[in-house]
Protein backbone atom coordinates (compact mmCIF):
# COMPACT_ATOMS: atom_id res chain seq x y z
CA UNK A 1 0.00 0.00 0.00
CA UNK A 2 1.51 3.32 -1.12
CA UNK A 3 0.44 6.39 0.85
CA UNK A 4 1.36 10.09 0.94
CA UNK A 5 0.92 11.80 4.32
CA UNK A 6 1.05 15.48 3.29
CA UNK A 7 -1.27 16.60 0.49
CA UNK A 8 -3.60 19.46 -0.38
CA UNK A 9 -6.66 19.80 -2.55
CA UNK A 10 -6.25 23.48 -3.41
CA UNK A 11 -3.52 25.27 -5.32
CA UNK A 12 -3.63 28.02 -2.68
CA UNK A 13 -5.47 28.98 0.50
CA UNK A 14 -7.33 31.79 -1.27
CA UNK A 15 -9.16 29.45 -3.61
CA UNK A 16 -12.53 27.84 -3.03
CA UNK A 17 -12.73 24.08 -2.95
CA UNK A 18 -13.27 22.56 -6.39
CA UNK A 19 -14.56 19.01 -6.69
CA UNK A 20 -13.20 18.75 -10.23
CA UNK A 21 -9.73 19.79 -9.03
CA UNK A 22 -9.99 17.26 -6.20
CA UNK A 23 -10.69 14.47 -8.69
CA UNK A 24 -7.85 15.72 -10.87
CA UNK A 25 -5.52 15.46 -7.88
CA UNK A 26 -6.72 11.93 -7.05
CA UNK A 27 -6.23 10.90 -10.67
CA UNK A 28 -2.65 12.18 -10.56
CA UNK A 29 -2.04 10.37 -7.27
CA UNK A 30 -3.24 7.11 -8.81
CA UNK A 31 -0.94 7.58 -11.80
CA UNK A 32 1.94 8.16 -9.37
CA UNK A 33 1.30 4.70 -7.95
CA UNK A 34 -0.47 5.75 -4.76
CA UNK A 35 -3.42 3.92 -3.23
CA UNK A 36 -4.02 6.42 -0.43
CA UNK A 37 -3.33 9.95 0.73
CA UNK A 38 -3.88 12.01 3.85
CA UNK A 39 -5.67 15.22 2.89
CA UNK A 40 -3.95 17.77 5.16
CA UNK A 41 -5.41 21.07 3.99
CA UNK A 42 -4.38 24.24 5.85
CA UNK A 43 -6.64 25.03 8.80
CA UNK A 44 -6.91 28.66 7.68
CA UNK A 45 -7.71 27.94 4.06
CA UNK A 46 -10.74 29.69 2.62
CA UNK A 47 -13.99 27.96 3.66
CA UNK A 48 -12.36 24.87 5.14
CA UNK A 49 -15.75 23.36 5.98
CA UNK A 50 -16.76 23.24 2.31
CA UNK A 51 -14.17 20.55 1.64
CA UNK A 52 -15.72 18.04 4.02
CA UNK A 53 -19.30 19.14 3.35
CA UNK A 54 -18.71 18.33 -0.32
CA UNK A 55 -16.88 15.06 0.26
CA UNK A 56 -19.61 13.92 2.66
CA UNK A 57 -22.19 14.46 -0.09
CA UNK A 58 -20.18 12.92 -2.89
CA UNK A 59 -18.29 9.96 -1.43
CA UNK A 60 -18.81 6.99 0.89
CA UNK A 61 -16.83 7.05 4.13
CA UNK A 62 -15.49 3.69 5.26
CA UNK A 63 -13.49 2.99 8.41
CA UNK A 64 -11.40 6.22 8.56
CA UNK A 65 -11.25 7.26 4.90
CA UNK A 66 -13.26 8.52 1.94
CA UNK A 67 -13.48 5.87 -0.76
CA UNK A 68 -12.84 7.27 -4.25
CA UNK A 69 -13.47 4.14 -6.32
CA UNK A 70 -11.01 2.18 -4.23
CA UNK A 71 -8.58 5.04 -3.58
CA UNK A 72 -8.42 5.98 0.11
CA UNK A 73 -8.42 9.58 1.29
CA UNK A 74 -7.70 9.85 5.00
CA UNK A 75 -8.64 13.10 6.73
CA UNK A 76 -6.20 15.59 8.14
CA UNK A 77 -5.27 19.21 8.69
CA UNK A 78 -2.13 21.35 8.65
CA UNK A 79 -1.95 23.69 11.64
CA UNK A 80 0.26 26.76 12.12
CA UNK A 81 1.58 27.37 15.62
CA UNK A 82 2.45 30.69 17.27
CA UNK A 83 6.06 29.67 17.90
CA UNK A 84 6.49 29.19 14.09
CA UNK A 85 6.08 25.83 12.43
CA UNK A 86 3.43 23.53 11.04
CA UNK A 87 1.84 20.42 12.57
CA UNK A 88 -0.02 17.77 10.59
CA UNK A 89 -2.92 16.01 12.33
CA UNK A 90 -4.53 12.96 10.73
CA UNK A 91 -7.66 11.36 12.12
CA UNK A 92 -11.35 10.57 11.80
CA UNK A 93 -13.30 13.18 9.82
CA UNK A 94 -15.47 14.54 12.66
CA UNK A 95 -12.41 14.93 14.89
CA UNK A 96 -10.49 16.83 12.23
CA UNK A 97 -13.46 19.16 11.76
CA UNK A 98 -13.68 19.69 15.52
CA UNK A 99 -10.02 20.70 15.68
CA UNK A 100 -10.46 23.18 12.83
CA UNK A 101 -13.58 24.66 14.44
CA UNK A 102 -11.79 25.02 17.77
CA UNK A 103 -9.13 27.23 16.18
CA UNK A 104 -11.33 28.92 13.58
CA UNK A 105 -10.61 32.31 15.20
CA UNK A 106 -6.85 31.78 15.28
CA UNK A 107 -6.27 31.96 11.54
CA UNK A 108 -3.98 35.00 11.36
CA UNK A 109 -0.25 35.19 12.03
CA UNK A 110 0.26 36.51 15.55
CA UNK A 111 -2.92 34.76 16.67
CA UNK A 112 -2.05 31.17 15.80
CA UNK A 113 -2.50 28.70 18.67
CA UNK A 114 0.52 27.95 20.81
CA UNK A 115 1.92 24.45 20.36
CA UNK A 116 0.90 23.37 23.87
CA UNK A 117 -2.64 24.62 23.34
CA UNK A 118 -2.89 22.72 20.07
CA UNK A 119 -1.46 19.50 21.51
CA UNK A 120 -3.64 19.70 24.62
CA UNK A 121 -6.77 19.96 22.49
CA UNK A 122 -5.67 17.36 19.92
CA UNK A 123 -4.93 14.88 22.71
CA UNK A 124 -8.67 14.53 23.24
CA UNK A 125 -8.80 12.71 19.92
CA UNK A 126 -7.18 9.72 18.26
CA UNK A 127 -5.12 11.75 15.80
CA UNK A 128 -1.64 11.13 14.45
CA UNK A 129 0.65 14.10 15.11
CA UNK A 130 3.38 14.76 12.53
CA UNK A 131 5.92 17.58 12.60
CA UNK A 132 5.65 19.06 9.10
CA UNK A 133 8.92 19.87 7.28
CA UNK A 134 10.62 20.41 10.68
CA UNK A 135 13.97 21.58 9.28
CA UNK A 136 12.56 24.02 6.68
CA UNK A 137 14.23 27.40 7.08
CA UNK A 138 11.02 29.42 6.93
CA UNK A 139 8.91 27.26 9.27
CA UNK A 140 11.22 25.08 11.38
CA UNK A 141 10.31 23.10 14.47
CA UNK A 142 13.87 22.62 15.67
CA UNK A 143 13.62 25.60 18.02
CA UNK A 144 10.74 24.16 20.06
CA UNK A 145 11.28 22.94 23.60
CA UNK A 146 11.94 19.21 23.76
CA UNK A 147 8.87 18.71 25.94
CA UNK A 148 6.75 19.92 23.00
CA UNK A 149 8.69 18.01 20.35
CA UNK A 150 8.21 14.81 22.33
CA UNK A 151 4.46 15.18 21.88
CA UNK A 152 4.89 14.62 18.14
CA UNK A 153 4.68 11.03 16.92
CA UNK A 154 6.46 11.31 13.57
CA UNK A 155 8.44 13.77 11.44
CA UNK A 156 7.75 14.71 7.83
CA UNK A 157 10.27 14.13 5.04
CA UNK A 158 8.78 16.77 2.79
CA UNK A 159 9.05 16.57 -0.97
CA UNK A 160 10.62 20.01 -1.03
CA UNK A 161 13.37 19.16 1.48
CA UNK A 162 14.83 15.83 0.37
CA UNK A 163 18.20 17.51 -0.28
CA UNK A 164 18.46 18.24 3.44
CA UNK A 165 17.36 14.75 4.45
CA UNK A 166 20.52 14.15 6.49
CA UNK A 167 19.65 17.12 8.72
CA UNK A 168 16.14 15.76 9.26
CA UNK A 169 17.46 12.27 10.03
CA UNK A 170 19.83 13.66 12.65
CA UNK A 171 16.99 15.61 14.24
CA UNK A 172 14.80 12.50 14.20
CA UNK A 173 17.52 10.39 15.83
CA UNK A 174 17.91 12.96 18.58
CA UNK A 175 14.19 12.82 19.34
CA UNK A 176 13.77 9.10 18.68
CA UNK A 177 10.98 9.75 16.17
CA UNK A 178 10.20 7.83 12.96
CA UNK A 179 10.18 9.73 9.66
CA UNK A 180 7.32 9.49 7.16
CA UNK A 181 7.10 11.02 3.68
CA UNK A 182 4.77 13.72 2.41
CA UNK A 183 4.87 15.31 -1.03
CA UNK A 184 3.17 18.55 0.11
CA UNK A 185 1.31 18.44 -3.19
CA UNK A 186 -0.75 21.47 -4.14
CA UNK A 187 -0.50 20.62 -7.83
CA UNK A 188 -1.04 17.20 -9.47
CA UNK A 189 2.49 17.01 -10.82
CA UNK A 190 3.95 16.84 -7.29
CA UNK A 191 2.44 13.45 -6.50
CA UNK A 192 4.98 10.67 -6.43
CA UNK A 193 7.88 12.93 -5.51
CA UNK A 194 8.01 11.00 -2.22
CA UNK A 195 5.79 8.21 -0.94
CA UNK A 196 5.53 5.59 1.80
CA UNK A 197 5.41 1.91 0.93
CA UNK A 198 3.44 0.12 3.65
CA UNK A 199 3.92 -3.63 3.79
CA UNK A 200 0.39 -4.22 5.00
CA UNK A 201 -3.08 -2.86 4.38
CA UNK A 202 -4.23 0.06 6.54
CA UNK A 203 -7.85 1.13 6.91
CA UNK A 204 -7.85 3.05 10.20
CA UNK A 205 -5.73 5.55 12.10
CA UNK A 206 -4.62 2.81 14.47
CA UNK A 207 -3.60 0.63 11.52
CA UNK A 208 -1.40 3.43 10.17
CA UNK A 209 0.17 4.25 13.52
CA UNK A 210 0.97 0.64 14.37
CA UNK A 211 2.51 0.01 10.94
CA UNK A 212 4.84 3.00 11.30
CA UNK A 213 5.82 2.19 14.87
CA UNK A 214 6.60 -1.38 13.84
CA UNK A 215 8.83 -0.07 11.06
CA UNK A 216 6.74 -2.03 8.59
CA UNK A 217 7.18 0.49 5.79
CA UNK A 218 9.78 2.20 3.60
CA UNK A 219 10.18 5.67 2.10
CA UNK A 220 10.67 6.03 -1.64
CA UNK A 221 11.95 9.16 -3.38
CA UNK A 222 11.30 9.71 -7.09
CA UNK A 223 14.38 9.83 -9.35
CA UNK A 224 12.84 12.92 -10.97
CA UNK A 225 11.80 14.67 -7.77
CA UNK A 226 13.67 17.84 -8.71
CA UNK A 227 11.71 18.13 -11.95
CA UNK A 228 8.39 17.50 -10.21
CA UNK A 229 8.96 20.12 -7.50
CA UNK A 230 10.41 22.73 -9.86
CA UNK A 231 7.56 22.35 -12.36
CA UNK A 232 4.91 22.65 -9.63
CA UNK A 233 6.58 25.77 -8.22
CA UNK A 234 6.75 27.37 -11.65
CA UNK A 235 3.09 26.66 -12.39
CA UNK A 236 1.97 28.03 -9.01
CA UNK A 237 4.14 31.13 -9.39
CA UNK A 238 2.75 31.79 -12.88
CA UNK A 239 -0.84 31.48 -11.68
CA UNK A 240 -0.13 33.88 -8.79
CA UNK A 241 1.39 36.43 -11.19
CA UNK A 242 -1.78 36.19 -13.26
CA UNK A 243 -3.76 37.06 -10.13
CA UNK A 244 -5.63 33.77 -10.14
CA UNK A 245 -4.25 32.21 -6.93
Amino acid sequence: MYIDFHTHTKLSKKRDFSLSYFYRMIGAARRAGLQATALTEHFNTRNFHEIYDTLDRELPYRDHYYDVDGFRVFCGIEMDIRETGHILLIGERTEIRSIQQKFAHNKDKGNFPHAKELFDFADQYNVIKIGAHPTRRSTPLTHLDESLLNRLEFLDLNGRETRSRAQLEEFARKLGKPIVAGSDSHHPIQFGSVRNKFHRDCRTIDDIRSCILAGDYAIEVSPIIGLKISAAKMIKRTIKLMGRA
